[in-house]
């Protein structure tokens, strides 16, 4: 039976999405070809027809994740003041339910240490979506140079992905929360530090935040 473009491209882009939420779960290493393809409802055989090789596919996957992360992050700025828009990223993203959630959640901090030892190619890829994150983070802050807002936007993805990593391996206990709560803290005083003297710093929020929705 022949399919036609639009179906074959649905079945590619459901690939795609069910790849990314297991990537992020078990790790670039942590679940076969085979497994992929059975997760999205198809046959191992048919994966040649979709992508060139595996790689091809882990690629396609980060990229929808990272992307899917900087659409939220673009919603909840745009429902913030703009002195708080770096700080609302920051409070989406150092939450309980995120830290719990990485299939639904930052490829960065469930995939990096990985990343940096797969192929150039990939870790290309990877580097130029990490790129678009950063430059998004530095358009929250209009006020300041460029150079010194990537600069800002740098140190603040570095500690909130830095503590998000911790806070996993800590488990969902006391000591989690503290990493949770102290990098939260780290992150709104850089957000707050790079603003002018004239604005208000935002108000960090308790440590326990269970309703916010992953990015």
């Amino acid at each position: 039976m022949r399919y036609s473009r639009e179906h074959k491209q649905e079945t590619h882009q459901r690939i795609v999405r069910k790849a990314s939420v297991r990537l992020r779960e078990k790790g670039a290493h942590g679940i076969g070809v085979a497994d992929l393809m059975k997760e999205a409802g198809l046959t191992h055989g048919g994966f040649y027809a979709h992508f060139d090789s595996r790689e091809a596919l882990v690629i396609e996957a980060f990229a929808y994740a990272m992307d899917r992360a900087l659409e939220h992050w673009r919603k909840i700025t745009g429902q913030a003041a703009p002195d708080k828009r770096l700080a609302s990223i920051v409070d989406s993203y150092l939450t309980t339910l995120h830290r719990d959630n990485p299939g639904q959640g930052c490829a960065v901090p469930a995939l990096g240490a990985e990343i940096a030892r797969e192929s150039p190619k990939t870790r290309k890829a990877f580097a130029t979506k990490l790129e678009e994150m950063i430059e998004m983070m530095a358009d929250q802050l209009p006020d300041l140079p460029r150079k010194a807002a990537r600069k800002q936007a740098v140190a603040t993805l570095a500690t909130m992905m830095g503590t998000l990593v911790l806070s996993r391996i800590a488990g969902n206990g006391e000591f989690s929360e503290e990493i949770l709560g102290a990098g939260r803290e780290a992150a709104f005083a850089r957000s707050a530090a790079a603003r002018p003297a004239t604005s208000k710093p935002a108000t960090s929020k308790p440590a326990a935040r269970k309703a916010r929705k992953p990015n």
